[in-house]
């Protein structure tokens, strides 16, 4: 059985619109994009390093892979712990609209995200991987389908942009499992899956 791990960059208001440059998308005219570059370090690199090191298969947005798709092919040294996990291994994208896909290892998930997703991760053994991709991660949180966030948080306020928790998320609990602060500032921290949050209050009883 696999475990679906999501890695996501979001801003202290909570952005995850385009982290990586000012081209990656610019919808609803968003104009801030690659505010995570200026906080790339060491403590950051290895991180992603060790993540890389433990991915059987990736599941993708459309957006992602295209980016993805656009870049990661060209890039050829079987030294590169991020290329050569990407061009190397399955990769599985949700999408209602691509249909020839041209990355070598990629399959389109299209249909009932539920049961697709819940058949991958039966056939798979170890982690299936969610980089970025905000709206598909979005609607896995929504299914109960993601095991593990890691979440990054840069500290950078950006005003605007698309929320990874907007208004009516479905309220779900979580287990941090570890975490780390780059020598930036990015705040890196896991979560597992706990179910639904619970409740209680500091009022204090009446007859105390």
């Amino acid at each position: 059985m696999g475990k679906l791990v999501s890695q996501i960059f979001v801003s202290l208001d909570g952005v995850y619109q385009g982290p990586g440059g000012p081209q990656e998308d610019p919808r609803d005219g968003f104009e801030q994009g690659g505010w995570t570059v200026p906080f790339s370090d060491e403590d950051f690199g290895r991180f992603v390093t060790e993540v890389f090191g433990g991915v059987d298969a990736f599941l993708l947005g459309r957006r992602t892979y295209d980016i993805f798709a656009g870049y990661w092919p060209k890039m050829t040294d079987p030294a590169d712990p991020v290329a050569s996990k990407l061009n190397a291994l399955p990769k599985y994208v949700a999408s209602s609209t691509l249909t020839d896909p041209a990355w070598t290892g990629t399959t389109v998930i299209g249909g009932d995200l539920a049961k697709e997703v819940a058949a991958l991760k039966e056939r798979t053994e170890g982690e299936i991987q969610v980089h970025g991709s905000g709206a598909l991660l979005q609607s896995l949180l929504a299914l109960d389908l993601v095991d593990t966030v890691h979440l990054l948080t840069f500290p950078v306020v950006l005003g605007a942009g698309r929320r990874l928790f907007p208004e009516g998320s479905v309220p779900t609990a979580f287990r941090r499992t570890g975490g780390r602060v780059t020598s930036t500032g990015v705040s890196i921290q896991s979560y597992d899956f706990a179910g639904r949050p619970e409740y209680g209050s500091f009022e204090l009883p009446e007859n105390a």
